[in-house]
C-alpha cells in the first residue's frame, strides 16, 4: 500500500513510518522543511514539499491533495494537527483517509470545548472554570493551576500559576479578553498518555503508558506501558457519544480517586511503545482506512518501558549544561537507572544506521551550546502548529 504522511517533523509522524515500513508499505511525507525528522529513515521513500501548514492550513490542504493524487496514493494518514483541516474538508479529499466527523472534532479539539465534552460525558477531570475576564480569575481559590488557551499545541498555550498574581499574569500573557482561557486545578499524581482508536463510535482499541523520564517540552523521553482500573468504560462512553471514528489521544493524571483527562488529541500520538506491548494501532488504523472494521484488539502487556534518546538528549540540554547533557547521554545509551531495560521507540538503528543522523546531530550541537535546544525544539513543533487563525479558518472552510 502506498502511504502518505501528512507531517514530517513530529515524533509520530517517525514512529508511524518505522511501523508502516515493517509492515511493508510504501512511505511518503508531506513537509514544509527539507531536514525534518521523518526524512531520517530507511523507511520513507519520498518527500513533497508542501506549504507550512501553520500558516495556511488550506494552502496546505490543496497541495495536499494534489500530490497524493498525482503519486497514487492509497491512504493519507493524519499525524499532527492536520486531522483538523482534513476533517473538515474530508469531501473534497481525493484518497482515503481516517478522520472523525468534523462536528466531533470540533468537541475535542478546542480545550474549553473539550472540557465541556469530558463533562457532559461524565469523564472524570480536574477542577476547572472558563475563564471570560480578569473578574472571573477571583474565584479560582486553589493553586497551583494551569492555564489554557482553546487551541495551541505541543503546551505552547499552557501557563502554570502558584499565586494569585501569577495567574492573573499568566491569563494576561494568553490573551485573556481576546480569548476565554481555561483554568485547571494542578491534580497530584503520575502522567499517563492514552490512545483509543475507534470504528464510528465503537471502542477496538487503547492502550496508556507512564512518562517516567520528562523530556523536552514535558514530552517523555521514557515512558512505561501501564493498565489504568476504569480507563475502558470512559474511553467506551466518550467515543460513543461523539460517534468517534479514528484515533483520539489524552493527557491523563493517575491520581489517587482514578484517571483525571487534563487534554485531548484528535490523533494518533507515539504508538510504537503499544506495538511493543502488543497493540498495533497503525495496522488497525489502516484496516479503517480501507473500511474495514477490525475487531477489537486486547489489552497490551504492562511494564513494557521504551526510551526516545532525541528528547533524552534535548530536555537535558533544557535544563542548561553540557554535563547534563553527556551525563543523560551515558546514562540513556548504557542503560541505567531509569532506562534499563528501554528500548528504543523513536530512531531505531537497527537494520536503519540512517536513523542516527539526528541524534549524532543535536548530540554534537548542545554539547558544544545546550542553548541550541531551543532551535530544534522550534523547528520540530513550528511547522505542524494549529493557531488559533488557523482554527477559525478551517471552521470556516468546514462551515462552507
Amino acid at each position: 500500500m502506498r502511504v502518505l504522511l501528512s507531517e514530517g517533523s513530529g515524533l509520530t509522524s517517525r514512529q508511524v513510518a518505522t511501523r508502516l515500513g515493517g509492515l511493508g508499505h510504501h512511505v511518503e511525507i508531506l513537509s514544509s522543511t527539507p531536514f525534518c525528522l521523518t526524512r531520517f529513515t530507511r523507511h520513507v521513500r519520498a518527500v513533497h514539499e508542501v506549504p507550512r501548514f501553520s500558516d495556511d492550513p488550506l494552502q496546505w490542504f490543496y497541495a495536499a491533495n494534489r500530490i497524493a493524487k498525482a503519486r497514487a496514493i492509497d491512504v493519507l494518514l493524519p499525524t499532527q494537527e492536520q486531522v483538523a483541516v482534513l476533517s473538515a474538508l474530508r469531501a473534497r479529499l481525493e484518497v482515503a483517509t481516517v478522520v472523525p466527523d468534523f462536528a466531533a472534532l470540533r468537541r475535542v479539539q478546542d480545550k474549553i470545548e473539550a472540557w465541556r465534552t469530558l463533562h457532559a460525558v461524565g469523564v472524570p477531570q480536574p477542577a476547572s472554570i472558563v475563564a471570560r475576564g480578569i473578574d472571573d480569575l477571583a474565584t479560582v481559590t486553589q493553586f497551583p493551576v494551569f492555564v489554557k488557551r482553546p487551541i495551541s499545541t505541543a503546551s505552547a498555550g499552557v501557563r502554570r500559576a502558584s499565586t494569585e498574581d501569577e495567574l492573573i499574569a499568566a491569563a494576561t500573557a494568553l490573551g485573556l479578553g481576546k480569548y476565554e482561557l481555561l483554568v485547571q486545578v494542578q491534580a497530584a499524581g503520575a502522567l499517563a498518555m492514552v490512545q483509543a482508536l475507534a470504528d464510528r463510535g465503537r471502542l477496538i482499541a487503547h492502550h496508556a503508558t507512564l512518562r517516567i523520564v520528562e523530556g523536552i517540552g514535558g514530552g517523555a523521553a521514557v515512558k512505561e506501558s501501564v493498565r489504568l482500573p476504569g480507563l475502558a468504560v470512559h474511553l467506551e462512553r466518550l467515543v460513543q457519544a461523539l460517534g468517534w471514528h479514528g484515533p483520539i489521544s489524552f493527557d491523563v493524571i493517575v491520581a489517587d480517586e482514578g484517571p483525571l483527562v487534563i487534554d485531548v488529541n484528535p490523533r494518533l500520538v507515539e504508538p510504537i511503545n503499544a506495538l511493543f506491548s502488543g497493540v498495533d494501532l497503525v495496522g488497525a488504523m489502516l484496516e479503517l482506512a480501507k473500511d474495514g472494521h477490525p475487531p477489537a484488539l486486547p489489552a497490551g502487556k504492562a511494564g513494557v518501558r521504551t526510551r526516545q534518546l532525541l528528547l533524552c538528549v534535548l530536555g537535558a540540554a533544557e535544563r542548561g549544561s553540557r554535563r547534563a547533557v553527556l551525563r543523560e547521554l551515558i546514562t540513556a545509551l548504557e542503560g541505567l537507572n531509569e532506562y534499563e531495560g528501554a528500548a528504543e521507540e523513536l530512531t531505531p538503528v537497527g537494520g536503519d544506521l540512517v536513523s542516527a543522523i539526528p541524534i549524532v546531530v543535536v548530540a554534537l550541537a548542545t554539547l558544544i551550546e545546550p542553548s541550541l535546544w531551543r532551535r530544534f525544539y522550534a523547528g520540530a513543533t513550528g511547522p505542524y502548529s494549529l493557531t488559533p487563525e488557523a482554527w477559525q479558518k478551517i471552521i470556516a472552510a468546514g462551515e462552507q
